[in-house]
């Protein structure tokens, strides 16, 4: 297995070097010999992808990036073509990324009608499941959006694979650093929405999970016009509860950034806002990182976020699979996937690879404000008798799947 760690020797430019010549060394000792009739092995990928509606409290600050998560696959699909030469691999992307009032299905069908063989997918957890019992029996489905908990669970399918974390992942992720810097009382705070509720509830089986008291439960109703009220509204809000950190479950980002700094006690924040826990962010620069970041700057002409990088990894995952199996059919890549073997480098310090019992990307979960990278999860002294990554989210005694890989 290769690492994703470049020694500093070699410089930024001297890194990337490197490990373009070890992709390429990789590649060449799993390849079989050439010949000229011998044909290129084709790996179709697709993306849907469905636009959320965008709030009513959007500006162009908080506006997402319209190539957001897709410019991820473009990226994985150059990576995948770079080792992919020397085996004679081809990939391909297919991409359908929809309104918000579009029907994911007739996107899906176009993919069908294409005759792609991997999906990736960022479309609501409703739909996803759908989509995933439509699917042509030889498809592998990747879930690189959608965090909920059930689609790993009651609701998972054998013929679905997750690169996006989990609630339960992000959530454990923040409770072991919590435990670290010894805030165990916490105030929640929650929105109306579902998923606000979803990730509370997460925060509160991660609370219970790894001994935090959750000392006072609010609930954040008062809409987004009282933004403009944030300064006297947040401070009355907050008071008459004793407490180390106040955690956030706002994911539409409707309240959550206007508890920061206005809080009645001098108080921090984690969740949603402030101390966060994500699959990826733009200050990562360890491990290799950097050469990624600046790939993905030169592609996308701007920073990696972490639906980019859930994206990236889902193909990527595919074209690792390719190398050494040299085989394009999807029956192979799958169990190759599942392979007790199968490690894939992703620049974040340890090899990944997918849990059996419930397809679950298993990946270290990095905590940061907007601006830094604070600190990644699994925390030092949380062990587990296979591998720390699975001290994060639901372990397999736990699962509620009942499709196991």
């Amino acid at each position: 297995m290769l690492s994703d760690e470049c020694p500093k020797r070699f410089g930024r430019r001297g890194r990337g070097a490197l490990l373009t010549a070890l992709a390429i060394g990789f590649a060449s000792f799993y390849a079989p010999p050439l010949t000229a009739q011998q044909e290129k092995l084709q790996y179709s990928i697709g993306v849907l992808r469905q636009l959320p509606e965008p709030p009513a409290w959007e500006t162009a600050f908080t506006r997402p990036p319209e190539d957001e998560g897709i410019a991820g696959a473009r990226l994985a699909i150059e990576d995948n073509s770079t080792t992919g030469a020397f085996l004679n691999q081809e990939f391909s992307l297919t991409e359908e990324v929809i309104g918000p009032d579009d029907d994911p299905m007739e996107a899906f069908e176009r993919l069908v009608g294409a005759d792609v063989g991997y999906l990736l997918l960022d479309v609501p957890a409703e739909q996803m499941t759908a989509i995933a019992d439509a699917a042509p029996e030889e498809m592998l489905l990747f879930n690189a959006g959608a965090h909920e908990d059930r689609l790993r669970n009651e609701d998972c399918r054998l013929n679905l694979f997750h690169s996006a974390p989990s609630h339960s992942m992000l959530t454990d992720a923040l409770a072991q650093y919590m435990v670290t810097k010894r805030w165990t009382n916490w105030l929640l705070i929650e929105g109306t929405r579902p998923g606000d509720k979803l990730y509370a509830d997460a925060l509160r089986r991660s609370a219970e999970k790894f001994g935090i008291r959750i000392v006072d439960e609010r609930v954040w109703d008062f809409g987004p016009d009282t933004r403009r009220q944030a300064q006297a509204e947040v401070p009355v809000f907050t008071q008459g509860v004793d407490y180390d950190i106040a955690v956030i479950a706002d994911e539409l980002g409707e309240f959550g950034d206007l508890i920061l700094y206005r809080t009645w006690d001098p108080r921090p924040t984690a969740g949603t806002q402030g101390l966060s826990p994500t699959a990826w962010h733009p200050a990562i620069e360890a491990w290799g990182a950097v050469q990624l970041q600046n790939r993905f700057i030169r592609l996308a002409d701007r920073r990696m976020g972490a639906l980019d990088y859930q994206f990236w990894v889902a193909a990527r995952a595919i074209g690792e699979a390719a190398t050494v199996v040299n085989d394009d059919h999807t029956a192979a890549i799958r169990e190759r996937l599942m392979s007790d073997d199968f490690t894939m480098a992703a620049f974040k310090g340890v090899p990944l690879s997918f849990r059996h019992w419930d397809r679950q990307l298993r990946q270290p979960i990095p905590l940061a404000h907007p601006a830094s990278l604070v600190s990644t999860s699994p925390q030092e002294g949380f062990l587990h008798q296979s591998t720390p990554l699975d001290s994060l989210g639901r372990d397999a005694p736990e699962t509620g799947c009942q499709h196991p890989g």
